[in-house]
């Protein structure tokens, strides 16, 4: 529902109709004036925040064209029931709003043609289609966004007019705030028309597959990454990103929704969205040798078909999740894992996935987590709880929120010896689950008040003249980063992908990386990340939710983690600290051990989190460290070994697989060669010409037919 500020909106705009009714029917307007205002101000409101509530009305017929309606409607009530049915205003309003309407109609086809003819069949970033291809400037901003929104406000002047003169009984007022709203609707129709002109639109879509395909056949990209998804999903692409970047092979990244492009994190390697599966069928793909696959997904099957590339499932975690042994997988050619354990995760599952298909590679994207030797002198040990969502089937061991979240959270910030907690939950967290969500919340409130009571504990104190220089820090580096995204509030998207100028055709035109300003975007979230976490005490509890800090720094600044079977559990042992994974479905230890490889080393928690002591002993000395040599086997079984670098082996990979797919491609151009080179059968002698041929009877026809 969103902020108390927009509910309380909401609640004001609802209950400014029926106001405007009794206004209406009394007549009084004074009272009609101001319920109008108040019902104009809560809905535009509304759509700048982009209420939920908002966008629902629509669905039980209570849309933004039905609202301003009504309102003019109430209007006309208003005039009748003041006795000026016979009076020129009162035609006059129900003529400006007759009119009024009928503008919606033009105004509302000109802005979706135009939105029409100015996307892209493909859309792309990191790929020079400017000096193939003239795509115009998008249409000014002011013209298309919330573009029905704008126009229907323009009824304000005559609505004022009409208001004043039959405050005034003058009928001179409200004429002139009809002729400001219908004159400036025409020319709001009119602004539009130059834009549906071919000089203001781009290429058709032949021309625009045609200037890609001449991109590609001069890029000759060798691996590709394929991704499709929702929204929420953006994440396991982005995950991939910095691989791509290293590749030894020429990159490409291929994105099947718009909506994935929007939210793609920068990246120096060309990328290509294509929404339509003939489209994507129709590049010229034919330089790729190996294609990458982030996710299990129906779409998948329009690069699958190709078969002169080699198809690889790399995925976007490593876990024990059901999810890591899909039988989908056997349709690759191979399944990368980290290591050992995922070679025989599959081997177990026997979902159809050969041994002889997999191929151990190590994370790439692990690199960044840091290593581990104790808690530095003087500071006090930070533990992250980091619990994943509660999933789609309702599993009671999917995560620990519902059933034990607010148990280990009241256990750790009521930690003696003192811990620091960082409460970093699922992006997903509580989509599904209301009660997971009531969980969530709960958390936040838990570890905010256990904030709040930390400042006033005389055993913490902070060095304020070093907190104020990062909290400064902090501000200049946001400052630079919104300057350089093209944003002007805050740190901004971090996107730079062209978002925040023009449209998609403009992006596309414009998308072409500026290395020098992604290097410097690269070094100020490293600047940004070590000023976030000193702009507050080393002691302070802290929620985060957001995407920055990103979990590997959430890892590097923590002592130890409680966590569910995620990916999570799996990378964190990258940095070799201890950890706990909750038995929230309690199947037992010894069970959930045998179930799930990543807890073998891990302390298991039950719902109660009793056992969050061995923890906090192993954290605070070395020594009562148990389970710190099974952490190191454990490790290499999950993760592969630390030699060679987990990218090196990456590259060998795609470098082996290439050489597969070059070699069954030459064997079949060997093949077709061979083939077409083979003697024709012999034609029989002609028949000499001497000799009649007698002609086929009609019964031989039928039969020869």
């Amino acid at each position: 529902m969103g902020s108390a500020a927009e509910l309380a909106a909401a609640a004001l705009m609802m209950l400014g109709f029926p106001a405007l009714m009794l206004a209406a029917l009394v007549p009084s307007v004074p009272a009609f004036a101001a319920a109008a205002a108040v019902t104009y101000l809560a809905d535009h409101y509304l759509h700048r925040k982009g209420s939920y509530l908002v966008n629902r009305l629509s669905k039980v017929r209570a849309g933004l064209s039905i609202r301003f309606l009504i309102r003019q409607l109430l209007l006309i009530l208003l005039l009748a029931r003041l006795g000026l049915a016979d009076d020129l205003i009162y035609y006059g309003a129900i003529a400006c709003f007759i009119a009024f309407y009928g503008l919606q109609a033009p105004h509302g086809a000109l802005v979706t043609l135009i939105r029409n003819r100015r996307r892209m069949p493909v859309a792309t970033r990191n790929v020079d289609l400017a000096s193939r291809i003239r795509i115009p400037d998008a249409p000014p901003r002011r013209l298309l966004h919330r573009s029905a929104e704008k126009m229907l406000h323009l009824d304000l002047a005559a609505v004022a007019g009409i208001l004043v003169s039959a405050s005034l009984e003058s009928a001179v007022v409200g004429f002139i705030g009809i002729g400001i709203t219908v004159g400036v609707g025409c020319l709001y129709v009119l602004a539009l028309v130059p834009y549906v002109r071919g000089a203001k639109i781009p290429p058709n879509a032949d021309t625009v597959l045609a200037a890609v395909d001449d991109w590609l056949s001069e890029y000759r990209p060798e691996t590709v990454l394929y991704f499709s998804g929702s929204k929420d999903s953006a994440y396991q692409v982005n995950m991939w990103l910095e691989t791509m970047e290293q590749l030894d092979s020429k990159p490409l990244i291929i994105l099947r929704e718009r909506v994935i492009l929007n939210n793609l994190a920068p990246t120096t390697v060309p990328v290509i969205c294509v929404p339509g599966g003939v489209h994507l069928m129709n590049l010229d793909l034919s330089n790729v040798r190996v294609a990458l696959y982030a996710a299990n997904v129906g779409k998948n099957i329009h690069l699958l078909r190709v078969p002169t590339m080699k198809h690889v499932f790399i995925g976007h975690g490593d876990s024990d999740k059901l999810a890591s042994v899909n039988p989908y997988s056997k349709v690759y050619d191979e399944v990368w894992t980290a290591g050992r354990a995922g070679r025989d995760r599959y081997a177990i599952a026997d979902v159809g996935v050969r041994d002889a298909d997999i191929v151990e590679v190590g994370r790439p994207q692990l690199a960044p987590i840091q290593g581990w030797s104790g808690v530095p002198e003087g500071r006090i040990p930070t533990v992250l709880y980091a619990p994943t969502w509660e999933g789609w089937d309702g599993n009671p061991g999917n995560t620990s929120i519902v059933l034990a979240g607010e148990s280990i959270v009241k256990k750790l910030v009521s930690a003696d010896p003192p811990v620091r907690v960082l409460y970093k939950p699922h992006p997903f967290t509580g989509t599904v689950s209301k009660e997971a969500g009531a969980a969530h919340r709960r958390i936040i409130a838990l570890v905010e008040q256990a904030a709040a009571e930390r400042v006033t504990d005389a055993r913490f104190t902070a060095d304020t003249a070093a907190l104020t220089a990062a909290k400064a820090e902090l501000a200049r580096i946001e400052a630079r980063l919104a300057e350089l995204s093209g944003k002007g509030n805050g740190r901004g998207n971090g996107k730079g992908n062209g978002n925040g100028k023009g449209d998609e055709a403009e992006a596309t035109r414009d998308g072409l990386v500026d290395i020098a300003k992604h290097e410097e975007v690269a070094r100020l979230r490293a600047e940004w990340n070590t000023a976030y976490w000193r702009s507050f005490p080393g002691h302070e509890h802290r929620v985060i939710t957001g995407p920055e800090p990103r979990l590997y720094d959430c890892f590097n600044v923590s002592d130890a983690m409680v966590s569910d079977i995620s990916s999570v559990v799996s990378d964190f042992i990258a940095s070799g600290k201890p950890y706990a994974v909750t038995d929230s479905a309690e199947v037992g230890v010894e069970e959930f051990k045998r179930a799930n490889t990543a807890v073998r080393a891990a302390t298991i928690l039950s719902n109660s989190a009793a056992e969050l002591g061995e923890l906090l002993d192993a954290v605070r000395d070395p020594a009562a460290d148990a389970l710190a040599a099974d952490r190191e086997e454990l490790k290499r079984y999950l993760l592969g070994p630390d030699e060679p670098r987990s990218i090196d082996q990456f590259n060998t990979a795609v470098g082996n697989l290439a050489i597969k797919a070059e070699t069954r491609n030459v064997g079949q151009e060997s093949r077709t060669a061979a083939g077409a080179d083979m003697d024709p059968e012999p034609e029989p002698d002609p028949v000499p010409a001497t000799v009649p041929v007698p002609r086929a009877s009609a019964a031989e026809d039928d039969l020869t037919a």
